[in-house]
């Protein structure tokens, strides 16, 4: 459960960061960065904090292996994604390289929380102390 959790906690600074972004795209009439305000709200906030959902009710599918390396796939590669997005949106091309490495790091991470899913994610295995409740 713990990954589940710190996905969760995660996933809401994303959000504290794609609504604030978002705001001051709004004040300062400039939207450039418009895709990674999307990326953050959509990959970071609600991407994330449904994996720490999934990760918290099937707490069996975030003790894998497989949860343990998307955990750090995704941690690692979005952020870099965002920051190599954000400076392509203002028209900086110095970090072009993070766009052709970590965006594909990212769908690596995801493509192991699919298998995890469909792996370790059964009726069965459903959080106790949730389903008591």
């Amino acid at each position: 459960m713990r990954l589940g959790i710190l996905f969760l906690k995660i996933a809401v600074i994303y959000f504290l960061i794609g609504v604030v972004m978002g705001l001051s795209m709004e004040i300062l009439g400039d939207h450039r960065l418009s895709g990674a305000h999307a990326h953050i709200n959509l990959v970071g906030w609600a991407s994330m904090a449904l994996f720490g959902v999934v990760y918290v009710l099937f707490p069996k599918s975030g003790e894998t292996m497989l949860a343990k390396l998307h955990f750090w796939l995704h941690n690692i590669s979005f952020p870099l994604f965002m920051l190599g997005l954000s400076f392509l949106l203002v028209g900086n091309t110095s970090l072009m390289f993070l766009l052709m490495i970590f965006p594909n790091v990212l769908v690596l991470g995801v493509l192991l929380f699919v298998i995890n899913v469909f792996k370790n994610v059964k009726a069965g295995n459903v959080n106790q102390s949730i389903q008591k409740n």
